[in-house]
């Protein structure tokens, strides 16, 4: 299975959207850098709006993390309420 993963510039409003990426994909690995962190996760990763509102403690609309994000890989499939990256079989 193919690694999927997605980035995002290291900043106070993305340490939230990170952890909670982190909580919702167990098997999710982040990496570090200066000004960037990656998640990296096999098979596929989702983005869950509920479990970034719960850190933020506001609403928090998806398009939202365009604001932080440097670059993805994967297939995108997104709604309202998810945000999953995935490479098709």
């Amino acid at each position: 299975m193919s690694n999927v993963f997605i980035a995002f510039q290291t900043t106070e409003d993305s340490r939230p959207i990170v952890e909670s990426i982190l909580a919702d994909n167990p098997g999710a690995k982040a990496t570090e850098s200066p000004g960037m962190v990656k998640i990296d996760a096999e098979g596929s990763l989702t983005v869950k709006r509920t479990s970034i509102e719960e850190r933020i403690g506001r609403a928090f609309d998806l398009q939202e993390l365009q604001v932080h994000l440097i670059t993805i890989s994967g297939h995108l499939d997104e709604d309202d309420d998810e945000f999953t990256l995935a490479w098709p079989n």
